[in-house]
């Protein structure tokens, strides 16, 4: 997987090394007729260097060149904008709570059910009996007199003393079955209609006024709530506050840090460094990194994606070991399904932002990394799961971790792999290119020594880095000779008394043969380890020492009698005699 990665770019697809610079120069000078071409070739060789050898920018305010430090100050307006107004995280406001209803309201509302269901029920009983019968026009003039009660109507009340007899005999006329049954509904509609009399005209509008009057308030209460409710979604007073990597966005001398990492990968540019700046922000908040920080993720993958020593630099060294996945089980255990993949991932994001929140923040500290990815047996393209993985991580890492990888390095890399590289980064800025190298398999060592120590790359990289508590550290540093084919190096350590020589050395590729003496003073030679020719078959590094009794000198011998250059690497300590 790639690496947990900080990786800028996806891990499938290879990514090849652009000419060197002095290739290029060369070239374009062969062309040249006029001195005024040459002038102009000479800026551009200035322009290409520049942009080849890749070196972090300064991060101290007052060293930034003028523009620069604009965008830092416009950015940190922004910024405090967008705090003041809580435009980073949008606050999401409470559920307004449920309206109390008073006994008005209440009284108003009981009134209105209570005439719903008056209704309700005379429609019920009214419309059977005009589906029964066939002439359905009494049931239609009782209906008429209950329901509304018109001016006219109430008057022919008046005048008419018993209307309800008159129904009664118009239906009795109406002697068979069907017809018993509407007498019997009428009846119960007059029976209704008895119980619920209208009262007279005038209290009949009052007591509509003091319906209407009680609707009113209700009404201005509603709108009361409103705004009270618009009043509690406002953001508080105070500034929001937003940290990244433990660190706050403004008011801290970290903080312009942060800002300017953004800048950078923007090209300076204010709106788009702002925009992936709160997009950030905001993933953070989605995906929960602070809490992810306290989720116990296991250890299966501390041999897919660790961290091991320094650059020269003293930037940690980040290593992708994709060829861990070819262990079945291993890969199972990862990617068999959508829920395992996704703890994958989770554990990658976990893993770079402990190592994130390790940095120096400050203006002089050390706040990036250098990512190297073995390539080495890594598993092809049917296990689509891993890459798919795999890309999805580059792509959080691009997005919201901008300027942490300060080199990516590709070892252990394929003929196909760098072809596919060279077309795939031709797209990048100048910039981002040349972060990118790439070393084959019997370049790896070489490759990484010229920006790693040798004490601080792994044994497994043709390093000196080996775990367990051996007789050399980190701190003693490596020294490296190059040996011509077909030559023969010596190096001598001399002694004026009595004490212990301790000494440590390799040779990558081997295909050497290996000698060390003792020369005392006087002349004579005592052999210390006979001759002996190493293959890549023999232990990687050979460690041995010797009990100087007399004053003399030590001699290690190496002999390369290939027709390759190799690389020597040995260091000593000399320790009192007991």
């Amino acid at each position: 997987m790639a690496a947990t990665a900080t990786t800028i770019t996806e891990l499938p697809p290879p990514t090849a090394p652009e000419p060197e610079a002095e290739a290029v120069v060369a070239d374009v000078a062969v062309v040249e007729t006029t001195k005024e071409a040459v002038k102009e070739e000479d800026e551009e060789k200035k322009r290409i260097a520049a942009s080849v050898s890749f070196k972090e920018e300064t991060n101290v305010v007052g060293d930034l060149p003028e523009p620069q430090r604009k965008a830092l100050e416009e950015l940190r307006k922004l910024v405090r904008d967008a705090l003041d107004k809580h435009d980073f995280i949008p606050l999401i406001p409470p559920p307004p709570p449920a309206p109390q209803q008073t006994e008005s309201e209440s009284s108003v509302v009981e009134a209105e059910e209570k005439k719903t269901e008056e209704e309700k029920v005379e429609t019920d009983v009214v419309a059977p009996a005009a589906e029964e019968t066939e002439p359905p026009t009494v049931a239609v003039v009782v209906k008429t007199k209950t329901v509304e009660f018109t001016e006219t109507e109430k008057e022919k009340a008046e005048a008419d003393a018993s209307p309800v007899p008159v129904v009664e005999e118009a239906v009795a006329a109406v002697d068979d079955d069907d017809g018993a049954k509407t007498v019997e509904a009428i009846e119960e509609t007059i029976v209704a209609v008895a119980a619920t009399e209208p009262p007279p005209v005038e209290p009949v509008t009052e007591d509509i006024e003091a319906t209407e009057k009680p609707a009113v308030v209700v009404e201005e209460k509603k709108e009361s709530e409103v705004e009270e409710a618009v009043v509690e979604v406002q953001p508080p007073s105070s500034p929001e506050e937003v940290f990244l990597w433990g660190i706050p966005l403004l008011g801290d001398e970290r903080s312009d840090t942060i800002l300017l990492k953004f800048l950078r990968a923007r090209d300076f540019k204010l709106k788009e460094a702002f925009a992936m700046l709160k997009n950030t922000v905001r993933w953070r908040e989605e995906f929960g990194v602070e809490a992810l920080l306290e989720e116990d993720l296991g250890s299966d993958y501390e041999n897919v994606v660790f961290v091991h020593g320094f650059d020269k630099e003293k930037r940690p060294v980040l290593y992708n070991v994709f060829g861990e996945f070819q262990n079945k089980e291993l890969y199972q255990n990862t990617f068999s399904d959508a829920e395992k993949q996704k703890k994958f991932l989770k554990w990658l994001v976990q893993f770079l932002e402990r190592t994130v929140r390790k940095f120096d923040f400050g203006p002089t500290g050390i706040n990036s990394l250098v990512l190297v990815n073995d390539l080495k047996n890594s598993p092809g393209y049917d296990k689509w799961d891993l890459y798919k993985v795999t890309n999805r991580f580059l792509q959080l890492l691009q997005d919201n971790y901008p300027e942490f990888v300060a080199k990516q390095v590709c070892i252990n890399v394929s003929w196909w792999y760098l072809a596919y590289s060279w077309v795939y980064i031709s797209v990048f800025t100048p910039r981002s290119k040349s972060k990118f190298v790439f070393a084959s398999a019997n370049r790896t060592a070489e490759t990484l020594f010229k920006y790693i120590a040798p004490e601080h790359v792994p044994v497994q990289y043709g390093g000196h880095s080996r775990a367990g508590e051996l007789e050399f550290t980190a701190e003693d540093p490596v020294i490296e000779v190059n040996i011509k084919p077909n030559s023969k190096h010596a190096v001598e350590i001399e002694f004026t008394e009595p004490s212990v020589l301790v000494w440590e050395l390799r040779v990558v590729g081997w295909d050497v043969t290996y000698e060390a003496q003792f020369v005392p003073a006087e002349g004579y030679t005592v052999l210390v380890s006979k001759p002996k020719k190493l293959t890549l078959a023999d232990d990687p590094i050979i460690t041995d020492s010797f009990k100087i009794t007399e004053p003399g000198k030590v001699v290690l011998s190496i002999d390369n009698q290939s027709s390759k250059k190799k690389k020597f690497l040995y260091r000593s300590k000399i320790k009192p005699s007991d």
